[in-house]
């Protein structure tokens, strides 16, 4: 080969060599590669998967979180994601987004930054929702695509005590039955004003057959002393602090209440993934004194249905005819924290319960209650509903590993 073709082939592979190292030089500054692993044999279908805003600061700081996008390696498609600020102050804490991992799989994914990134981020079909609801008196509500919850606050009290109708008093956690993926929250409530009472009918989306009465319903704590539950009342204030297509989170404070003659505040702080029957509850309870423990309660309503537990893995649970179907509730904790369990039945209205006692840590516990309709199509049966409850403790107890 000639002497100047040599030297031209030489520059030009010098020109696709910089070229090369510029582009990947180009792609680092944009772009930051991480993997997901699953340490657990079994599959894990719409998982959660948390990006700490620290781990992509520069990416964030310099082209803002919201211009973040979050993108399959070895597909390149861009997910659905969303930018979460967990503690209301103002700044993004953490990306959200979800993937299905096979047993003892492993993923890579990049987070990607790019102007005008909200253009390129698919919409999703399903969404997470929560809100506080004035229009029927003063309930909180929270759904996603499987399940939906409610709680009743101060005016709902108030009416109870000065004995008028309407009126709801109790902290225990109420469900609503639904069997569409799509939002109902606002829709049940507007037919409820059309016509009072209409949400307790099912015109083929679900409804609300679930009392909750003075009882803890699905979730709802207290402190167990004396053979007797101490509880709170009616939430007095709230703070909504987030909903989109992964997650939605709020929070519910508690007038002090009494527990044989301790003082307690309470904070209930609670979030509800996408694609999930367990809500995720923190809660805080303050006390003057030490507590002897925090008590769960799923309550058995007339005691028709069956109770099955698994201490060891960390999960309760109750199923009981409802109406012409069936319906499982149920709770997940640490087993770590759980002190015992107790089936504690007796004849008055509503205050049958399975009662999970649990020693806080820091004044704070955290535990994962849901529910779980026959009539939904999302189980068949009680051994579908334990199977999720002893897959989401094992889930629980060995979370997906992010590696930056």
């Amino acid at each position: 080969m000639p002497l100047n073709q040599i030297n031209r082939a030489a520059a030009w592979a010098v020109v696709l060599l910089f070229a090369a190292t510029f582009s990947s030089c180009q792609q680092n500054l944009y772009s930051q590669k991480f993997t997901v692993s699953n340490n657990l044999g079994i599959e894990r279908k719409t998982e959660t998967v948390s990006i700490p805003i620290a781990k992509v600061r520069k990416l964030a700081e310099k082209y803002g979180a919201e211009n973040l996008l979050v993108k399959d390696a070895a597909t390149d498609a861009v997910l659905v994601s969303q930018a979460l600020d967990s503690n209301a102050d103002g700044t993004i804490d953490e990306i959200l987004f979800q993937t299905n991992m096979e047993p003892n799989g492993k993923k890579d994914f990049i987070v990607r930054a790019l102007e005008k990134a909200a253009a390129q981020r698919p919409e999703s079909k399903l969404s997470t929702y929560s809100r506080f609801v004035p229009e029927r008196t003063d309930d909180y509500t929270w759904e996603n695509d499987r399940v939906a919850f409610r709680t009743y606050g101060p005016v709902a009290q108030q009416m109870v005590e000065r004995k008028e109708p309407g009126g709801t008093l109790t902290s225990g956690i109420d469900a609503w039955l639904k069997r569409v993926d799509y939002p109902i929250i606002n829709k049940w409530y507007q037919n409820h004003a059309d016509k009072p009472g209409a949400y307790h009918i099912d015109s083929g989306e679900g409804y609300d057959p679930y009392h909750v009465g003075d009882s803890r319903g699905i979730g709802g704590i207290g402190v167990w002393e004396n053979d007797r539950l101490h509880v709170s009342k009616n939430f007095v204030s709230y703070k909504s602090i987030a909903e989109g297509p992964i997650r939605t989170v709020f929070e519910l404070t508690y007038a002090p209440w009494q527990a044989n003659g301790r003082t307690i505040t309470e904070t209930k702080r609670i979030s509800l993934d996408l694609g999930s029957n367990l809500s995720r509850y923190e809660v805080t309870l303050q006390s003057n004194q030490p507590l002897p423990n925090a008590t769960i309660g799923i309550t058995l309503h007339d005691q028709k249905g069956e109770v099955k537990t698994d201490q060891e893995q960390g999960w309760f649970r109750y199923w009981e005819p409802m109406d012409d179907s069936e319906l499982g509730t149920g709770l997940v904790v640490d087993p770590a924290v759980v002190q015992v369990y107790k089936e504690h039945r007796v004849h008055t209205r509503d205050q049958s319960h399975l009662y999970v006692l649990t020693t806080p840590k820091h004044n704070s516990i955290t535990y994962y209650p849901g529910f779980g309709w026959k009539k939904s199509g999302q189980f068949t049966s009680k051994a579908d509903w334990d199977a999720y409850l002893a897959d989401f403790a094992k889930r629980l107890a060995s979370p997906l590993e992010v590696k930056f």
